[in-house]
C-alpha cells in the first residue's frame, strides 16, 4: 500500500513532538561533566606538582654534577700521569663519567632547553664559577657535558643527562591513568547517583500516565530532602488522581444505569402506546441513538488498561469485514498477508476495525457513485505492523485532521452527513493507545481519508 502518512510510520505531529530527541541523556551528560571536571582537576594537580619539584630537583642535580666535578678535578690534580689514565678509564668504566681536553675549535650546544636546565646551569655555575661551561652535546655527541679547568688545561666532564633531568614520564603517564580510570568510575557511580531518583520519577509518571497508580508509588524515606519531597508530593498528586478517576467510574456507571431505566420506559411505552407505526419506529430509532450514545461515552471514559495476546489480523478483519458484507452502500477490499498476528486484545481491536469501517461508511462515500469504497491493507516493518483504512470520499481540509480524534468533534460539511455523539475516532485513539499502539489521519494522495494504524508484531 502507499504510504500517505504525513509523519514516519504513521505517527501524528503531537506524537512526535512527544517523542524524546535523540542526544545524550541525563546519565551520560552528568558523567561526561564529572569526568571532565576531575580529569581537569588531576591534570591542573599534576602541573603544579611538577612545576613544586622543579625548583628542588634543580637545586639536587646541580650539587650532585658540582660535588661530581669537584672530586674528579680533585683527583686528577693530585694524580700522576699514570694514574690520571687509570682514573679517567675507572670514571668511565664504572660510573659513565669521561672526561676528555676541552678544545678552542670544539663546536658547544647549550644545555638550557628547558626552565629546569636553565636552573640546573645556572646552580653549577653560581657553585663551580662563572667560566663553567654547560652544554647539551659537543662536535654532536649528545649528553651532559660540564668543561671545567684545572691548573688552566681545560676539560669536558661528560655524563648521562637522563640523571639529572625531570621525572620520567612513563611515571606520570602511569599515575595519570590510573587516577583517570578511578576518576571514571567515581563518575559512573556519582552519575548514576544522581540519575536514580529521576529514573524512578519517569518510570512512576509512565505507569501514572498508563493508569497504573499503584505501580507509580515513590521511595518517601530517602535521605535526600528535596527528593523526599518531591517523592511526596508525586505520590500525593497520584492518589487524587487514583481517586478522581475511581469517582468517575462510579459516576459513569451511575449515569449509565440511571438514563437506561428510563430509556427501557420509554421504548415499551412506545411500543405499547403509539398507535401510528411511523411515529413509533423514529421513536424506538432515538431511543436507541441515546442508548448508542451512552456507550459510545462510557467506551471513551474507560480507564482500564488492556490485557494484550497474540491477535490474528486476517481473523479480525475478515469477521468486522463480514458484519457489513450486506450493506449496499458500501464496498471493502481487503489485502492483507497470511497469519499476520499482533499484539493486541482481539475484542477492543475488532471494534476499532469496525468503527473505522463504519465512519468510512457514514462519512467516506464517493460523490460519484454514493458508495463507500474501502480499502484495508497491512504490513510489517520491523517490530510493528502498519494497518491502513482508506475511503474515496472527499477527504478533510489539512487544518481539520488534528481535530477528528478529539472527543465530541466532527469535521466539515463534507463528512458530517450522518448523526452520532463524534466519539468514533477518539474511541479508536484511545483504544489502541491503550493497547501500546499508534493512530493518525491522512488525507490520501488519490483522494479521501486514510486511518493508520501501528501495532507490535506478536
Amino acid at each position: 500500500m502507499d504510504d500517505t502518512s504525513p509523519t514516519p510510520l504513521g505517527t501524528t505531529p503531537a506524537q512526535l513532538e512527544l517523542r524524546p530527541r535523540r542526544g545524550l541523556n541525563l546519565f551520560w551528560r552528568t558523567f561526561f561533566f564529572l569526568a571532565l571536571l576531575l580529569f581537569g582537576s588531576i591534570v591542573a594537580w599534576l602541573q603544579t606538582f611538577r612545576a613544586l619539584e622543579s625548583e628542588p630537583r634543580a637545586i639536587q642535580s646541580a650539587q650532585q654534577l658540582a660535588s661530581l666535578v669537584n672530586l674528579s678535578r680533585a683527583a686528577l690534580r693530585y694524580s700522576d700521569a699514570i694514574g690520571r689514565v687509570s682514573l679517567i678509564k675507572t670514571l668511565a668504566e664504572e660510573e659513565q663519567v669521561r672526561i676528555t681536553p676541552r678544545e678552542p675549535t670544539d663546536q658547544v650546544d647549550t644545555f638550557e632547553r628547558d626552565k629546569l636546565s636553565e636552573r640546573i646551569a645556572e646552580k653549577l655555575k653560581a657553585r663551580l664559577g662563572s667560566n663553567t661551561i654547560v652544554a647539551s652535546s659537543v662536535n654532536g655527541e649528545k649528553g651532559l657535558w660540564i668543561g671545567f679547568s684545572i691548573e688552566g688545561d681545560a676539560y669536558w666532564l661528560i655524563t648521562d643527562p637522563s640523571k639529572v633531568g625531570p621525572s620520567r614520564n612513563s611515571t606520570w603517564v602511569i599515575w595519570l591513568m590510573t587516577a583517570g580510570a578511578l576518576s571514571l568510575a567515581g563518575a559512573a557511580f556519582i552519575a548514576r547517583l544522581i540519575n536514580r531518583p529521576l529514573k524512578d520519577l519517569s518510570f512512576a509518571a509512565s505507569r501514572m500516565r498508563d493508569g497504573d497508580f499503584d505501580a507509580s508509588l515513590l521511595d518517601e524515606k530517602v535521605a535526600t530532602s528535596e527528593i523526599r519531597a518531591v517523592n511526596i508530593g508525586f505520590n500525593r498528586m497520584a492518589q487524587q488522581l487514583s481517586k478522581i478517576e475511581q469517582d468517575r467510574v462510579i459516576m459513569l456507571a451511575g449515569i449509565s444505569h440511571d438514563l437506561r431505566t428510563p430509556l427501557a420506559r420509554l421504548r415499551l411505552e412506545t411500543e405499547m402506546s403509539v398507535s401510528d407505526p411511523d411515529a413509533r419506529e423514529h421513536m424506538a430509532a432515538d431511543i436507541s441513538q441515546l442508548d448508542a450514545i451512552i456507550d459510545k461515552f462510557l467506551d471513551y471514559a474507560r480507564p482500564e488498561p488492556q490485557q494484550l495476546a497474540p491477535v490474528s489480523l486476517n481473523s479480525v478483519v475478515g469477521a468486522a469485514v463480514y458484519a457489513v458484507a450486506d450493506y449496499d452502500d458500501m464496498r471493502v477490499a481487503v489485502d492483507i498477508p497470511d497469519n499476520m498476528v499482533v499484539l493486541a486484545d482481539e475484542v477492543e481491536l475488532s471494534r476499532v476495525i469496525s468503527n473505522l469501517l463504519e465512519n468510512a461508511r457514514r462519512y467516506g462515500k464517493s460523490p460519484e457513485t454514493g458508495t463507500a469504497l474501502v480499502e484495508i491493507t497491512a504490513k510489517t516493518r520491523e517490530q510493528w505492523v502498519l494497518i491502513k483504512v482508506r475511503d474515496h470520499g472527499e477527504g478533510v481540509s489539512p487544518e481539520t485532521l488534528p481535530k477528528l480524534t478529539g472527543p465530541f468533534f466532527r469535521g466539515d460539511a463534507a463528512r458530517t452527513a450522518a448523526s452520532g455523539a463524534g466519539l468514533g475516532l477518539a474511541i479508536v485513539e484511545k483504544t489502541l493507545q491503550r493497547m501500546g499502539g499508534v493512530f493518525s489521519l491522512a488525507n490520501a494522495t488519490g483522494g479521501g481519508l486514510a486511518a493508520h494504524i501501528r501495532l507490535r508484531r506478536s
